[in-house]
């Protein structure tokens, strides 16, 4: 499992001779609750089930029918407890329902900090570029090495049985039987308060499933990876995002295992810190192309949601020179304007883009290096910068399964300036931030195919 929040709840039970109880919960109250999210949860929830019921742990799933249902359920579940375990997360609702929580259990709550592998309570610091994080990184990631989880904390362990959870608790509370749920590609959640227009996504959650997509780029990708993955008709992304995102795979387990296949040890890395995104790590080039994105560019976001909780989401922790730059053109003229409604639709003038919008809509994700485009885009057809954010969020957030994440924020973000630095010339309506057009992408990668693939009619 890999997972520092598992080992430090199992370690505890140890030491205290007490059973250990994992509850999770899918609440139906925040924003941009789907079917397409719940679809993917139940299926990680449903994985998690078979593996602590093979391990002789008592799993607790909670399905909330409708907002503020689950409301007291973890007090209930808390109150003979020793000690309440979380994962710690620094972004979308998390931090707030984690405070929350704290304030009103009798019990202590402990967050475990597993996003990465760097420790984000170590950072010193927002970082506002890849290349002054990599250099961080390089300086002190050899000792965070050392401190990987351990990879089936349950499997050494020996834990007394809880018996049974009062049954008060689940008469008020009905945990959820995941094993009735139907098997095939769709769940039913029509009675769940629910956006039921986002449809669920083609493939499944779980961790099964995420190790499944692992084990393919590993094999038939990785080898390809830092010379093909910005084409979009080649089928060299990981596919891992989502699964990371909602915890179904371990940055931990990925890193392990790539070390495994290049056969790497420490001595290999460079003697000097460079900042380098390629050759600092003494791996195969592909390896390396892998390893920055995963660690520098995913842990750089994860690190700034962290130094900023309150503000990452906001125009205004823009850097200085962009949201100058950016306010500067506001008032431009735009050769198109498009609404939200017409933006969700695919319904604009430009068939790469509108493809780029129908894949998110129809599969949750988008090609990564078409999802820059499709950014720089939103902020060229909106009438300010500000409403090109709030189109942006919405979009990801709605559709993506990967959304409401950091690595999402620092993606939304980097098409107005975030993690980058002035370019010119100076462009109308850009200013200072890095300008992308459907042509140039056209020119640099092959579209024509993924352009047939996604233009079919929603």
């Amino acid at each position: 499992m890999d997972n520092f929040a598992l080992q430090h709840a199992v370690s505890m039970a140890q030491e205290l001779k007490k059973p250990l109880v994992v509850f999770e919960a899918l609440r139906c109250g925040y924003r941009w609750a789907s079917d397409r999210l719940h679809q993917f949860v139940v299926d990680g929830m449903r994985a998690n089930q078979q593996y602590f019921r093979s391990h002789g742990v008592t799993y607790l799933p909670y399905l909330e029918p409708e907002s503020g249902k689950g409301r007291g359920l973890l007090q209930a579940l808390a109150g003979d407890a020793c000690l309440v375990v979380g994962d710690y997360f620094p972004c979308f609702f998390l931090p707030r329902m984690h405070e929350e929580a704290a304030s009103s259990l009798d019990v202590r709550l402990e967050q475990v900090d597993g996003n990465g592998v760097l420790p984000l309570f170590e950072s010193p610091r927002e970082f506002t570029t890849a290349f002054s994080f990599r250099r961080h990184l390089q300086k002190v990631v050899l000792q965070a090495l050392d401190l990987f989880p351990e990879q089936e904390p349950l499997e050494s362990a020996s834990l007394p049985s809880l018996g049974s959870v009062d049954p008060e608790i689940l008469a008020k509370w009905p945990m959820d039987p995941l094993d009735d749920v139907s098997s095939g590609l769709m769940d039913d959640f029509s009675s769940f308060s629910i956006d039921h227009t986002v449809r669920p996504a083609p493939f499944r959650g779980g961790f099964v499933q995420a190790q499944a997509h692992w084990e393919r780029f590993k094999t038939h990708a990785l080898c390809l990876y830092d010379e093909e993955r910005n084409q979009p008709e080649q089928n060299i992304a990981t596919g891992l995002s989502p699964y990371l995102h909602f915890g179904h795979i371990s940055v931990h387990s990925l890193v392990r295992e790539l070390f495994e296949v290049e056969s790497w040890n420490p001595t290999r890395v460079a003697a000097k810190v460079s900042g380098s995104r390629a050759g600092w790590w003494g791996m195969s080039p592909p390896a390396e192309a892998f390893i920055d994105q995963v660690l520098t560019w995913r842990e750089l976001g994860y690190t700034f949601c962290h130094h900023r909780p309150s503000d990452y989401g906001s125009y205004e922790s823009l850097p200085h020179w962009a949201v100058a730059s950016l306010d500067q053109h506001a008032c431009d003229p735009r050769s198109y304007v498009y609404d939200l409604e017409t933006l969700e639709t695919a319904s604009t003038h430009d068939p790469l883009w509108n493809a780029a919008q129908q894949q998110l809509v129809k599969e949750g994700r988008i090609h990564n290096y078409l999802r820059m485009l499709w950014g720089k885009k939103i902020l060229e057809w909106t009438e300010h910068p500000r409403i090109a954010l709030d189109y942006l969020i919405e979009l990801n957030n709605k559709y993506a399964l990967d959304g409401r994440n950091p690595n999402s924020y620092s993606g939304i973000f980097w098409t107005l300036g975030r993690f980058d630095r002035a370019w010119g010339p100076e462009r109308p309506i850009f200013g200072k931030i890095r300008y992308m057009s459907s042509e140039n992408t056209a020119r640099k990668v092959k579209v024509k195919t993924y352009i047939k693939k996604w233009s079919s009619p929603f």
